[in-house]
């Protein structure tokens, strides 16, 4: 907009130079040549006359041109400062654009370095984990009546021994036997009426009435102490034992895996095949394969593959009739009937091996917790042993404490002699108020206390002090005395 405001516009009056003012010539008289001269352009002048007009039109006109290209150059001007704004503008936000993306592709890439990391981390975790897959561990794991708790619940709702039901309260007893007389004497009662009737005979029965039933109950309730007792005693011993064996198979599992790692044990990734019972009789063959078996030797000699040979007694069997199938069923069912008798006596055999092998593992068992009861029992010695010591440690501390009767106590401090009195007022005030907010209520007057009131107390302390430190001068005189004539004895 400078540049506009410099150039001077048509329309302005042009400014005038004042130059220095000269001294008009002194004019000369003319030569005869010069006068001529001037005759002449005295006899011109008229066509000059004529001529100025024009002139001064084209200057007009030229300077109204030069106005109007003014004009639109300045038009121009404003047009490309406006474009060089709007470019600059533009050029600021494509920088800032491009910024913003470089900071975008900075993120992206780091997320990518971040994400590679991670699959690098994965693919090691994976390589060990089938490193681990790899490990097959030889330990035998021991078998221990390990029951979960919905199993256990199965079985007690299965089985129910008389022995460990929870022994009948006197009262039901009783009920149980006058049940039927008091349903007599009110037939159309129902039962939560016959319940109230017993209830209230009970109350009338005498002392010696009950003493019956309350035996009983007492019996049943003892031995069913000892059940549970026993039961529980069991229970942990068996944990004692499980978390010992534990602790082994972990120890066995650990080098086994170290080993593993070394590279000491062999892989074996080949599956074992499943152990057949040769004993276990087997099947017998159909009609069909019984035909071919016959067959198969003969077509064998005529040079054909097992699948042609497979083919052709197919079709052969097909388009057998009935009657040549015959002997091949009959064959089939002498062999079927025959294994049928052989596995009724190999599943004899097994259930008797089953029933055998139960009895082992209650041995077995019966052993385990023998074994299981004698940790525990070493496990109660030693903490009896335990407690024994901490026992006789404290008896020693007591027997240092145990301080001679004549000895002088200490006096008690400024503070305690203070809360003495302040605690039979609130006591008083305050009837069932807690020690806790007793001892809180005392420390917050002391504190509020001033230092001349508390010179009271500050001197009563002190005096006490003074008389005990000279009890307790002439208390260890008389000590040393009896000591110097116990020596003397």
């Amino acid at each position: 907009m400078a540049t506009v405001a410099e150039i001077p516009l048509a329309s302005d009056p042009v400014p005038t130079k004042k130059g220095k003012a000269r001294k008009a010539l002194k004019q000369k008289k003319p030569s005869s040549n010069e006068a001529n001269i001037l005759a002449g352009t005295v006899a011109q002048s008229p066509f000059k006359e004529n001529l100025e007009p024009q002139s001064q039109k084209k200057s007009k006109a030229s300077k109204a041109k030069q106005q109007t290209e003014m004009s639109s150059f300045e038009k121009e001007l404003l047009e490309m400062q406006e474009k060089l704004q709007k470019m600059t503008l533009e050029k600021e936000q494509t920088e800032e654009m491009l910024k913003a993306r470089e900071e975008m592709l900075k993120q992206k890439e780091e997320e990518l370095e971040a994400r590679g990391k991670e699959r690098e981390k994965l693919q090691t975790e994976l390589k060990k984990l089938q490193k681990m897959k790899e490990f097959k561990p030889t330990v035998n794991i021991p078998i221990v009546q390990s029951l979960t708790d919905k199993d256990e619940k199965k079985e007690k709702k299965k089985k129910v021994d008389p022995s460990k039901k929870r022994p009948v309260p006197p009262y039901i007893l009783w009920c149980k036997d006058h049940w039927d007389e008091v349903k007599k004497a009110n037939p159309n009662a129902e039962f939560k009426e016959m319940g109230n009737l017993l209830g209230a005979k009970w109350k009338t029965v005498s002392a010696e009435e009950k003493k019956p039933y309350e035996e009983k109950y007492q019996a049943e309730k003892e031995a069913y102490l000892k059940i549970v007792r026993m039961e529980k005693r069991e229970h942990e011993a068996m944990s004692l034992l499980d978390d010992e064996q534990k602790q082994k198979t972990a120890m066995e599992l650990l080098e086994q895996y170290i080993q593993f790692q070394q590279g000491a044990i062999v892989d074996e990734n080949k599956k074992k095949k499943k152990e057949k019972d040769p004993l276990k009789p087997k099947q017998p063959l159909s009609a069909f394969f019984l035909f071919t078996n016959e067959r198969r030797a003969a077509l064998l000699t005529e040079n054909n593959n097992v699948k042609e040979v497979a083919k052709i007694t197919g079709e052969e069997w097909r388009n057998m009739t009935e009657k040549q199938k015959v002997p091949f069923e009959e064959m089939a069912m002498n062999r079927k009937e025959q294994y049928l008798q052989e596995m009724e006596v190999y599943k004899k055999m097994k259930d008797e091996e089953a029933a055998e092998h139960l009895k082992e593992e209650d041995e077995l068992m019966k052993l385990k917790k023998q074994e299981a009861l004698q940790l525990l029992k070493k496990k109660e010695k030693t903490e009896n042993l335990i407690k024994k010591t901490k026992e006789n440690r404290q008896k020693k501390k007591q027997q240092e404490e145990n301080v001679d009767p004549n000895k002088p106590k200490r006096p008690a401090s400024s503070f305690f002699r203070f809360s003495r009195g302040e605690r039979k007022k609130l006591v008083e005030e305050r009837p069932g108020i807690n020690n806790s907010t007793i001892n809180a209520l005392i420390s917050l007057k002391w504190k509020e206390l001033s230092e001349e009131e508390k010179q009271v107390w500050n001197k009563e302390a002190a005096e006490a002090m003074e008389a005990y430190k000279k009890e307790m001068e002439e208390y260890n005189k008389t000590l040393a005395e009896k000591q110097n004539n116990n020596e003397k004895q």
